[in-house]
């Protein structure tokens, strides 16, 4: 059977709470290697990069998608390596409410840097970040 389709009004509801459910200030961090299998399992891999990310992070939904608000950079990268995939943490670091694959931009990655190698100390730039709702 088919996925159901929702309206934009519902798809724009479902990406604006994932925003309000995760909160503001919430901390991203980019690691390599594989991401765990979920959101609840223990954190993997080495930490490239750590951004605290605005209070309003993310732009209204519209058209069903919502996409990231300002500028979301790190002028000191945490270590060195490639870059692989992304968590999203609430505002203590404690709870990873979200993660997902990285690539240079242009890419097709979930989330895409200038740079998918990192170097101590460089600073990088996350271009792309989209979130689309299901049921289009």
């Amino acid at each position: 059977m088919a996925d159901p389709q929702f309206s934009v009004a519902v798809r724009n509801a479902i990406l604006d709470i994932i925003e309000a459910t995760i909160g503001a200030n919430p901390i991203m961090r980019i690691r390599t290697g594989a991401a765990p299998a979920n959101t609840a399992a223990a954190r993997t891999g080495t930490v490239l990069a750590t951004i605290n990310l605005p209070s309003d992070w993310m732009l209204a939904a519209a058209g069903g998608s919502k996409s990231k608000s300002g500028t979301w950079e790190d002028i000191s990268a945490d270590a060195a390596g490639n870059a692989a995939h992304f968590e999203i943490m609430d505002s203590t670091g404690a709870t990873c409410h979200m993660q997902g694959d990285i690539s240079a931009t242009g890419g097709g990655g979930f989330l895409q840097v200038d740079n998918v190698v990192f170097a101590a100390a460089q600073q990088f730039t996350v271009s792309v970040f989209t979130l689309n709702a299901p049921g289009s």
